[in-house]
This record gives C-alpha cells, sequence and structure tokens, in this order.
C-alpha cells in the first residue's frame, strides 16, 4: 500500500528516448539542429537561475535575519518587569542575537558555496553524424 505514494522515478532510457522524441518533433517542426540546442541552454540557464532564487538556504537565513532584527530590537526596549519575568535574562536580546548570528551564517554560506551549475547533457543522437573536433 505505500507503493502508491512513492514516486516512481523514470529511468535513463526512458528520459533519452523522451528526449530524442521531442527533439524528433521539433525537427519535424522545421527546427534545426542549432535551434533545438539553442532553445535547450535557454532553457537549462532559467532552470539554473530558478534553482538560485529559490534556494533554501537564502530563504531561511533571510528569515531569520529580519526576525533576528525584530526581536533584537524587543530586547533593546523591554523594560525592567519584562526582563525580571524572565529572572534576570534579557531574553528577547539573546534570543534576536542568536536568530541573528544564524541568519548571516545561512547567508554567508550561500555566498561562499553557491549551486553548482547544471551542466548540460547532450543525448547521443544529437552527436551522431558530427565529426569530432579533432578531425
Amino acid at each position: 500500500m505505500s507503493d502508491q505514494f512513492e514516486p516512481s522515478e523514470p529511468s535513463e532510457s526512458a528520459e533519452r528516448a523522451e528526449r530524442a522524441e521531442a527533439a524528433e518533433r521539433l525537427r519535424r517542426a522545421g527546427y534545426s539542429e542549432a535551434d533545438v540546442q539553442r532553445e535547450v541552454t535557454e532553457l537549462e540557464e532559467k532552470s539554473a537561475t530558478a534553482a538560485r532564487i529559490f534556494d533554501l538556504r537564502r530563504i531561511i537565513g533571510g528569515l531569520f535575519v529580519v526576525y533576528g532584527v525584530i526581536v533584537t530590537i524587543a530586547g533593546i526596549t523591554d523594560s525592567d518587569a519584562e526582563i525580571d519575568k524572565a529572572q534576570g535574562i534579557n531574553i528577547n536580546l539573546w534570543t534576536g542575537l542568536a536568530m541573528l548570528a544564524l541568519g548571516i551564517f545561512f547567508l554567508a554560506w550561500l555566498k561562499l558555496r553557491p549551486v553548482a551549475p547544471v551542466t548540460p547533457t547532450l543525448p547521443p543522437e544529437a552527436l551522431e553524424g558530427k565529426p569530432s573536433r579533432g578531425e
């Protein structure tokens, strides 16, 4: 029963056949091989841009920085009565600073280790019949 909920991944040969079929449809529609390759390259660049924009490190880091600033400001403006409720510890200030540090860590991690760009792979059908560079 749990097999129903597991997504089935297409095999490599099925993906290759699907790419070849799509390329053949484009050729029949009047597109040249260069047009097909240009279109594929543009789509891969858009995909890589989307991957960078929606990187979870950016989202998590940004949220922690924003909430850290808010909680830190709340901690700075806490009254003595509120600090006494927390047994003399300015919990908002320390929590806000910790959230800021975590958010900055995520954003620095994103900056220092960016998402690796996707390298385009050509189907074997695209390489057939073309001379190699050494010839």
